[in-house]
């Protein structure tokens, strides 16, 4: 059965280019959502393998997201996403218990290796 994935990005082109690589690799991408309290939302209707989750975004930033699923699933499976220059807010994902961290602009290779690193 294939990984069913969760992505999170206030840019459509974004969720758009990461969703065309999960696919094409036999990925299947149970929803979107474009900023983070969507994000805990989707993420407790869907229940995906994975969440992939931009640091920076309206509402409610990837960080605070992050946690709010953490909280409601310790289990979860997140990779945080973003933009050359965040190093420091990468920390903070990580320590927040991101599994991994891909870097804007996705490279399809890192983005598979990161995936296939978290699932296991």
């Amino acid at each position: 059965m294939a990984n069913r994935i969760l992505i999170v990005d206030d840019a459509a082109f974004m969720r758009m280019m990461i969703k065309d690589i999960l696919v094409k690799n036999g990925f299947e991408v149970v929803g979107e959502a474009a900023d983070g309290a969507q994000a805990v939302d989707k993420y407790k209707e869907l229940n995906p393998d994975l969440v992939t989750m931009d640091i920076t975004m309206p509402e409610m930033d990837g960080i605070t997201a992050l946690k709010e699923i953490k909280a409601f699933d310790p289990s979860a499976k997140i990779i945080m996403c973003s933009a050359m220059g965040q190093q420091a807010m990468v920390i903070d994902a990580i320590q927040a218990g991101a599994k991994d961290f891909i870097v804007k602009p996705f490279q399809a290779d890192r983005v598979i290796e990161a995936i296939q690193k978290t699932l296991g």
